[in-house]
């Protein structure tokens, strides 16, 4: 039985890459689902891409072939399928994209590194020519050790996420996504923001050095009216800075990727 395969990049919607991406996927294994988790990554941004990947492990079948690209140094960076504990197959760039997901899914038990044409048809668009057949022949049920060279799993790329700074009363922490709602989001899990004493606050005030604000603690958007700040996890366990709708927290706050924010 054919494998469903989840497909994540930094591509976008106006061309034509995941188009031929999916033709590639679906002529090698035609009864395999595709679903696209998401192509809208900001482009180049292996750490947002990574996150996501790893944050949607939890939903994803532990059947599944994924296959993600988010790959500033295409070409590059060598082109790799990774085996996981969970019985999950991984296929991308070996750039840190994967590494997440992987701990996700209980770890890397095997790898290989991925066979590539001679020439391949594009050296600035590789996707169709040895990640989409590599994931769709993994797919189709072909074993991994058929894809390419094997390969010690502790040799892989692995991306650092810097931890929060915690005393008590107080988290030094950085800015590692935002999304199109201009929602921030910081790298403080649940249980940070309890070792800090600060999880029974009502209010919280939130410091960088683009501006200030006192921001109300909240489980949801509707806790908050229109324009006023607030700190709440979102579905993906992190803490994050908000505004009632329809206003936005990164434009307000001035905020970017990598940004410094002190919540006291």
């Amino acid at each position: 039985m054919a494998r469903p395969i989840v497909f994540l990049s930094d591509f976008g919607l106006g061309n034509e890459w995941v188009g031929i991406c999916h033709v590639v996927l679906t002529r090698i294994s035609p009864q395999s689902p595709i679903v696209d988790l998401s192509h809208l990554i900001r482009p180049l941004e292996v750490a947002s891409g990574a996150l996501l990947l790893a944050d949607s492990m939890p939903y994803i079948a532990e059947d599944a072939v994924v296959l993600a690209v988010v790959d500033p140094n295409v070409g590059k960076d060598r082109e790799v399928a990774i085996e996981t504990a969970s019985g999950r197959h991984l296929v991308g760039p070996d750039n840190g994209l994967l590494s997440r997901a992987w701990d996700a899914a209980g770890g890397a038990n095997k790898a290989v590194h991925l066979a590539t044409p001679d020439p391949p048809r594009s050296e600035t668009f590789r996707a169709p020519d040895t990640l989409c057949p590599a994931t769709a022949k993994l797919a189709a049920g072909t074993p991994l050790g058929e894809l390419g060279a094997a390969i010690d799993p502790s040799s892989l790329a692995m991306l650092s996420l810097a931890e929060p700074e915690i005393e008590h009363g107080m988290i030094r922490c950085e800015v590692i996504d935002f999304n199109r709602f201009g929602n921030v989001r910081l790298n403080v899990r649940r249980e940070q923001l309890l070792a800090s004493g600060l999880d029974g606050a009502p209010a919280v005030k939130v410091e960088a050095v683009s501006g200030s604000t006192k921001a109300r603690r909240g489980s949801t958007f509707a806790d908050f009216a229109a324009g006023e700040y607030g700190v709440l996890f979102d579905p993906r366990g992190w803490l994050t800075i908000v505004r009632g709708n329809p206003a936005s927290a990164v434009e307000g706050l001035g905020l970017s990727l990598g940004d410094r924010v002190w919540i006291s």
